[in-house]
């Protein structure tokens, strides 16, 4: 009996350790079971750039619909981690970029994955400097303006920034010379209505006050501001049409470097005849930077090389570009920015065509075909913040012009433009900035064309910008400059102008201003005496200043991020305007103060995102009714209509876009060169329809920092000019590529 309840107790004591091993098991196995499902959750990491591959922070990156997500750091990387397998949805937002979203299939392994997110502003908080030489918000300008992003430079492989001014709203192109809403004709080269800038030192030459736009190295543009309407008040003589301000790219703060390069050619003419050369004519070019900053020191550089065989004879040329910043901070509060850049040119010298069955070929009159060019900018910009309420910029520059061509006799031209400018930038209240400067701008040229003149001119400006407690910003400002060229008369103006800054909801905004302007001759306009290729110019000692007297009303209505609508209405009276005109009693060519003229017009544009981030369009259209008061007619080189467009695509890496512009055949040109049998069927012109295309990809997926470009000019290979006797590039292939380390 004992020895069975013994044998009992030892089998209950055995069951209930095995219960208990079971238990045990039982416990390791879900364990396991559980480490076995954690081992099962991956992770997608990667990093976020913009196009030009420098890092992005604060990025949100998350999956649609989860709690999954990250933010990047300041390199740009994320990484979200203990993701399950699945396919997933990310979106990639951060402010002032377009939002993307991709598809990620998460089945083994880490996903590395990485994005390009490409610039995009909520337009009316855009920053404008331009305007009042202090940054302000575009949406509180009394004034019309347009930015053009440097990243769009490269893709569309703009290599001469005058290329890229086709493009925008209200900006014609006759050949190198700019016209913002029907300021200018053509002049060759002698005299502009509009300033042009890069960081904020003129870009004019002393003796003829052209814009060199082939000079600015567009591989180093952060942006370019286009101010409409004059703006004489602030900047004096040559912003009597406008301003254009390229401003270049902030110095990296770590090594950065970029090889940008491009080789393309230009397709057969239309027309057989044409075909001078019986080949493709190529065009190429390089760009090496580096940017870095050491402590208080930083400084960007950059060289170039371009290279064009052309599509018409006599017309090639050869280019190097140098642009050095530098930029040394005392402390947080000042700094001294030196700027160089230096541009060399040996080109040939196409003028007109022979006629129109030759219009690749040289005009016969031509007796000079070979040209050289050598310009040199140099700056100092000293910037102190004096005080919470107050900052001080101090200015100084030289820009050296040397051209010469080997006619006979051979034109050379020396110039040298000097220029210092001070500014004192005051927050006076809360509501009131107050912006003051004063500037003296002397000039000396050495040419056989022009003579050895000198010319100073200096002026004064001061401009308030006031703000209310309802949503309303009045901008008054005047300014008096003082001119002399050499033995003219000297001459003074002021140059008064007021804006309204109206916000009647927060995306409805109406804005209007008044104001005059002003324009001295250049020293060509005043003294060249020049016999070339069939033609006679003679000076005139006799020239004075042309004035006007600007209005715009526009206003501005956006639904963002979908859409928004411009549309302004402007008016300019210009007296004793400068034109080149012909003498009947020798038929010599001067320039003298012609006309009293009136240029009227409207001006709309939107920008639509079809789909935010993936699909946008853009188009803008402008309506010019220009007219010589005195003779009834239209004033020369100005189209009646004219309207630009674009489509974008961007998903992905890929790219896609295809830009559009139209401008009507122009009323007037100059008919004189045709009389006088200069330029042969000069009188042929039509209207211009212009289509290009764009291709891009990035390399970012191949963990290349890099991007590749296909852009064809010109698609249809439509036949026009702009000019009298000078066919427009005919269609053209590039493709391009651009590395940042």
């Amino acid at each position: 009996m004992l020895t069975s309840e013994l044998i009992l107790i030892v089998y209950q004591l055995n069951h209930q350790a095995d219960k208990m091993i079971m238990k045990k098991l039982i416990i390791i196995c879900l364990l396991l079971f559980i480490k076995s499902i954690d081992a099962q959750t991956f992770s997608i990491s990667g990093r976020v750039t913009d196009p030009e591959f420098n890092p992005v922070p604060a990025v949100n990156v998350y999956i649609l619909n989860s709690n999954f997500g990250d933010a990047t750091d300041e390199k740009g990387f994320y990484s979200i981690k203990n993701i399950p397998p699945g396919i997933y949805e990310l979106e990639i937002s951060a402010i002032g970029y377009a939002k993307k979203r991709q598809k990620v299939v998460v089945e083994k392994g880490a996903v590395k994955i990485d994005f390009i997110l490409i610039p995009e502003a909520i337009k009316t908080d855009e920053v404008i400097v331009s305007a009042g030489k202090y940054e302000q918000k575009k949406s509180e300008l009394p004034v019309s303006t347009e930015i053009i992003y440097g990243t769009k430079l490269i893709e569309r492989n703009f290599r001469n920034l005058e290329m890229a001014m086709r493009f925008v709203p209200g900006v014609n192109m006759t050949e190198d010379q700019i016209s913002i809403r029907g300021s200018s004709g053509y002049s060759r080269g002698a005299g502009a209505r509009a300033l042009v800038t890069i960081d904020g030192l003129p870009f004019y030459t002393g003796d003829t006050g052209e814009i060199v736009w082939e000079m600015i190295p567009t591989t180093e543009i952060q942006r370019i501001e286009i101010i409409k309407g004059a703006a004489s008040s602030l900047y004096g003589s040559s912003a009597i049409g406008g301003v254009v301000s390229a401003i270049t790219k902030d110095i990296s703060s770590f090594p950065r470097t970029m090889f940008n390069a491009y080789y393309g050619f230009y397709d057969k003419p239309y027309h057989k005849e044409w075909d001078w050369s019986g080949e493709l004519r190529p065009f190429n070019g390089i760009t090496v930077s580096h940017s870095n900053s050491f402590n208080n020191f930083g400084f960007n550089l950059s060289l170039t090389r371009l290279e064009d065989l052309s599509y018409r004879r006599d017309d090639f040329s050869k280019k190097y570009i140098g642009f050095l910043k530098m930029q040394y901070s005392f402390d947080t509060k000042s700094s001294l920015t030196f700027l160089a850049n230096s541009f060399n040119k040996r080109a040939g010298n196409f003028l007109y065509w022979k006629d129109s069955r030759n219009a690749l070929i040289n005009s016969d009159f031509v007796s000079s075909t070979r040209i050289e060019t050598n310009r040199y900018l140099v700056g100092l910009l000293y910037k102190n913040l004096l005080s919470e309420k107050s900052f001080l910029s101090l200015k100084g520059s030289y820009y050296r012009n040397n051209f010469s061509d080997n006619g006979s006799p051979a034109n050379i031209s020396t110039s040298h433009l000097y220029r210092l400018e001070t500014q004192l930038t005051s927050s006076l209240s809360e509501r009131i900035i107050l912006t003051s400067g004063a500037e003296v701008i002397p000039s000396k040229v050495k040419s056989n064309l022009f003579g050895e003149p000198d010319a100073i001119s200096a002026g004064f400006y001061s401009v308030a910008d006031i703000s209310f407690d309802f949503p309303l910003i009045i901008s008054a400002g005047l300014r008096y400059d003082f001119g002399k060229l050499d033995s003219l008369e000297s001459s003074g103006s002021l140059s008064p102008k007021v804006g309204l800054n109206y916000k009647l909801y927060d995306n409805l905004i109406f804005r209007s201003s008044l104001g005059t302007g002003f324009r001295n001759p250049s020293l060509a306009e005043a003294f060249t005496s020049t016999s070339t290729s069939g033609i006679i110019v003679k000076p005139n000692p006799k020239i004075k200043p042309e004035r006007n007297v600007t209005f715009e009303f526009g206003v501005n209505y956006s639904l963002q991020p979908i859409i928004e609508v411009d549309f302004a209405i402007f008016q300019n009276e210009y007296f004793e305007m400068i034109e080149a005109n012909v003498d009947l009693r020798d038929g010599k060519i001067f320039f003298d103060n012609l006309l009293r003229a009136r240029i009227q017009g409207f001006e709309a544009a939107t920008s639509l995102n079809i789909i935010p981030g993936i699909l946008r369009a853009n188009a803008g259209y402008v309506f010019l009714h220009s007219k010589d008061v005195d003779e009834g007619k239209a004033l020369k080189y100005r189209p009646k209509h004219s309207l630009t467009g674009a489509l974008e695509f961007n998903n992905w890496h890929f790219g896609l876009g295809i830009y559009f512009r139209y401008q009507s055949r122009v009323e007037e040109i100059d008919n004189e060169l045709i009389d006088l049998g200069i330029v042969r069927d000069g009188n042929l012109r039509v209207p211009i329809y212009q289509t290009d295309l764009n291709l891009s990809y990035d390399l970012i997926s191949f963990r290349i920092p890099a991007a590749i470009y296909l852009n064809v000019k010109n698609l249809f290979n439509y036949n026009y000019v702009e000019l009298v006797g000078n066919l427009k590039p005919i269609r053209n292939y590039s493709f391009g590529f651009n590395l940042i380390l």
